[in-house]
């Protein structure tokens, strides 16, 4: 027998209901891959979970007791990364199916001030920072210590399609069924070991809609500034995961309850309430806006969230100024805020770029002149400046009725937009002083 394994409970499939039709090909292979080799490995995971719940789950990861050198020798596409924690992502086609050898309890010997190096990396098993962080996580270990490592009950579920049989080690199951989401262990000890689990609490309640029990919500509030030990990358990540996963609306609104909010971003969102400055209410909307279009199967853009997230910031340095800000001016202060993001997440220039494209447009498309008009409606970021000019207006924003003027120049023909340029006022040209 696989040693851990005796201390499962084992539900047949009469009672779970899955079955290995449920399981994508690319994560059958990689069992059978397995298994030919001589390994265990079984579906283990939010898959799982979401199969329990009749959801479609978006991947699907293998837990195995190869080591990531074996599983590397085992698939050709396949290669280990990750150094807090190696896996390896084996490829088939579009689908990537993430391969994680089971992890062990260590204890908590080295202890590093900074994150190791990538020589010191390679050399230890295990590290960690004086708070208690995991620095690095890679002592293997049998199933039940596995399943031991996990954060949720209901996320270490294993299954195998020997006979179609579900793994349960830590009553996950029944939490599942009542809805409730618990964390494996001491709350604190864990929270201490990986912050990120007090934001994946937080987006497991609102997506699942589940109540987290006493422990696990208990120390969200007194340990949430641990966060921002994490690095900024893996914050980054995890917080398109938080708005990108289609309940942004909830999970904003539990971050804010917490207090989680103000670890993740450079301003301290207010409670939502009829009272909240517009540029509180956009963001709200444009949360909600990206929940609809999610729940209608089409893409949401993270720059666009992202402009929508800071623009209360920005508001606030452009309320510093004298008169109306110019273009240089927003640029300017545009920089500010994505410096000042950037020390929280990590923000890719290739979505901060944007951002910043729909801010400064802002200021383009509620100018009344032919030259700023053709500029706006030719540029790459138009629609998206136009959108967020609209949620500008619907948060109680004076933009001098530019949106309806600007979606009633896209409903017209190239004549009646002409018609519509004759009508701007035209501005009186400054006389160029010479220069004696």
């Amino acid at each position: 027998m696989l040693p851990g394994l005796q201390q499962a409970t084992v539900i047949p499939h009469t009672e779970h209901g899955i079955s290995s039709d449920h399981i994508s090909d690319a994560a059958l292979e990689v069992l059978k891959g397995l298994r030919r080799a001589g390994h265990a490995a079984y579906v283990v995971g939010g898959c799982v979970r979401d199969l329990l719940l009749g959801l479609h789950p978006k991947d699907f990861d293998v837990a195995t007791d190869a080591h990531p050198e074996q599983v590397r020798r085992i698939f050709r596409r396949s290669r280990i990364i990750g150094r807090r924690f190696r896996i390896v992502h084996v490829r088939f086609g579009r689908e990537i199916i993430e391969v994680t050898t089971f992890r062990g309890h260590h204890e908590q010997e080295n202890r590093f001030r900074q994150a190791p190096t990538r020589e010191q990396s390679r050399q230890l098993d295990s590290a960690h920072s004086h708070s208690g962080m995991t620095l690095i996580d890679n002592v293997y270990g049998n199933i039940d210590e596995d399943a031991g490592r996990r954060d949720f009950t209901v996320n270490a579920l294993y299954f195998t399609t020997d006979g179609n049989q579900l793994l349960d080690f830590h009553n996950g199951l029944e939490d599942l069924r009542q809805r409730r989401l618990r964390i494996i262990g001491d709350a604190r000890e864990r929270y201490r070991e990986d912050p990120v689990r007090m934001l994946r609490a937080v987006r497991f309640a609102a997506k699942l809609g589940f109540s987290m029990d006493g422990a696990t919500e208990q120390y969200l509030r007194e340990l949430g500034q641990l966060i921002e030990s994490a690095s900024s990358a893996r914050l980054f990540d995890e917080l398109m995961k938080l708005l990108c996963g289609g309940h942004a609306s909830e999970t904003f609104r539990l971050l804010r309850h917490y207090g989680l909010d103000q670890t993740l971003f450079c301003y301290r969102y207010p409670e939502a309430d009829a009272a909240a400055a517009p540029a509180d209410k956009l963001v709200n909307l444009a949360l909600g806006n990206s929940d609809h279009r999610i729940a209608k199967g089409l893409r949401v853009t993270p720059a666009f969230l992202l402009a929508a997230l800071l623009w209360p910031r920005l508001q606030q340095y452009l309320g510093q100024l004298d008169g109306t800000p110019n273009l240089m001016q927003m640029h300017d202060c545009a920089e500010k805020v994505v410096v000042e993001q950037s020390r929280q997440t990590t923000i890719p220039r290739r979505i901060s770029n944007v951002s910043k494209e729909i801010w400064e447009l802002q200021i383009r498309l509620e100018r009344k002149d032919r030259r700023s008009v053709n500029f706006c409606f030719e540029h790459q970021r138009f629609r998206a400046g136009y959108d967020f000019l609209l949620l500008r207006e619907q948060s109680g924003e004076d933009c001098g009725g530019m949106g309806e003027w600007w979606t009633t120049f896209q409903d017209f023909d190239e004549g009646q937009r002409i018609h519509m340029l004759e009508q701007f006022s035209a501005r009186p040209k400054r006389r160029r002083r010479r220069r004696r």
